[in-house]
């Protein structure tokens, strides 16, 4: 069957472009791998306890990876996600000869050049398109350098990006739906983008327009789903965007809300971090954050941290928690900027009369106090939502305020809907570091088997 994407041409060309690691001794690379493991699983135990929420399904052990496997990791994943959605999208139709030839080579060094670029950003990552339910990949040269730029205590930040990490697996395991769900809406965003060529043409037109101006003006919001989006696939683009604003808000407000009692330098790490994300000083690398979407990245991890804390402040963790619930009592993207209508709208007028002492939201270069743990009065067991359903005043008010039926739902068959699945606990596995092959070096990749990673020679662990 005919490629759309040359997806080996795309790994070969990230591993190309990728840049290395940060130079460490044999010793500090494997120190490395073997302390980012254990916090791992420390902080799984953390995120737990602070949040409430207990895992459902069995997740693989972390993954420490360097750049290049990170690389390969998502290009796999993209691979089993996009193929299947291109061909529906071609209506089963094979590309022609020179499209295989020519248009899946061009399509691959673009995707391994988008690659290349974020795999030296990223600290880490929950994977959900490879594996189900995901995998939690933590990419250690980047995060060794970014303390010490950050001239940050490695025990502390190496723990702080832990438990950001590790509340996405927590999200992805407690709450069975979620995966099936996003997944089904990145399909809804695929189908919703059917165009007949003069169509297509004319949108690349715009688009090549767009990427001028967002050379010429620092300031353009533009980015690369803004150039390619359709009219129906805005729709699907809002949910797409109010979801991974939740996800990303939830597990910024655990990472700073565990408190400096597990993470003694959190406010100063907070502060140091917010500094070094609103500072890009290169002007190349402004552009490629504006077209690939970086910076709205960064304004979903400030907008959904507001609105956790919002919420918790209201109704408490318990009552955050109903968010899980169904696809359905995820906020609707302008409720992210009203937290007492999802309140209203979920769980009633009445719940707004209480409230829960959480210290204030840090503004973008201040560090946060670090919140209280709502959750300490007991564990929530969130619900595995069998149909989508919604608790009393959503019922209620779901004819007014627009919510769709449960069929309606992108993700969820009627099998994934009624399956209750197995109440396991996900575990992190401390693997023994090979003393014959020491920590994970870039251009050798630490990874390939998925089970254990070899330790980087001296000059690098990326």
């Amino acid at each position: 069957m005919a490629q759309f994407v040359d997806w080996d041409l795309a790994a070969a060309t990230a591993a190309a472009l990728g840049k290395s690691g940060p130079a460490v001794s044999y010793e500090e690379a494997a120190a490395a791998v073997t302390d980012l493991r254990g916090l791992a699983d420390e902080a799984t135990e953390h995120v737990s306890s602070f949040t409430g929420l207990r895992t459902k399904l069995l997740a693989p052990p972390v993954r420490i990876v360097d750049r290049r496997d990170w690389a390969a990791t998502n290009i796999e994943g993209l691979r089993q996600v996009i193929q299947p959605l291109a061909e529906r999208l071609a209506g089963g139709k094979q590309p022609g000869p020179i499209t295989s030839a020519i248009g899946s080579r061009f399509t691959g060094v673009q995707a391994g050049t988008v690659l290349a670029y974020l795999s030296g950003k990223v600290l880490g990552q929950y994977e959900v398109f490879s594996a189900d339910p995901g995998q939690l990949l933590l990419v250690a040269p980047n995060i060794v350098e970014a303390e010490r730029r950050l001239g940050a205590e490695p025990r502390d930040f190496r723990l702080w990006v832990c438990l950001h990490e590790v509340t996405h697996r927590v999200q992805f395991t407690a709450v069975p739906w979620m995966r099936g769900y996003f997944l089904g809406e990145v399909g809804a965003f695929v189908d919703a983008s059917q165009l007949n060529q003069d169509q297509l043409a004319e949108r690349l037109r715009r688009g090549i327009g767009a990427l001028a101006d967002v050379v010429r003006d620092p300031n353009s919001k533009i980015s690369v789903l803004d150039l390619v989006q359709t009219p129906g696939q805005r729709a699907v683009l809002d949910r797409l965007t109010a979801l991974m604003t939740v996800l990303e808000g939830h597990a910024e407000f655990v990472m700073d809300g565990v408190g400096p009692e597990v993470v003694p330098s959190v406010e100063e790490i907070r502060a140091k971090f917010n500094r070094r994300r609103e500072s890009t000083a290169n002007p190349l690398d402004r552009v490629l954050r504006k077209l690939l979407g970086v910076d709205v990245k960064m304004r979903q991890y400030a907008e959904g941290r507001k609105f956790v804390h919002a919420v918790v402040e209201r109704v408490g963790m318990d009552g955050f928690n109903k968010i899980w619930q169904s696809p359905l009592t995820i906020p609707r993207l302008d409720e992210l900027g009203d937290p007492d209508a999802w309140v209203v709208r979920v769980l009633g007028a009445s719940a707004l009369s209480r409230s829960v002492a959480v210290p204030p939201v840090a503004q973008a270069a201040t560090a946060p106090s670090p919140a209280a743990s709502p959750a300490k009065a007991g564990v929530v067991e969130v619900p595995p939502a069998p149909v989508p359903t919604l608790p009393e005043p959503v019922e209620a008010a779901s004819a007014e305020a627009g919510v769709a039926e449960p069929t309606e739902v992108a993700g969820l068959t009627a099998e994934e809907a009624t399956a209750t699945p197995p109440v396991t606990t996900a575990t992190t596995t401390v693997e023994p570091v090979n003393e014959a092959e020491p920590a994970a070096k870039a251009d050798e990749g630490d990874e390939g088997d998925g089970t254990q990673e070899q330790p980087a020679k001296p000059d690098a662990i990326g």
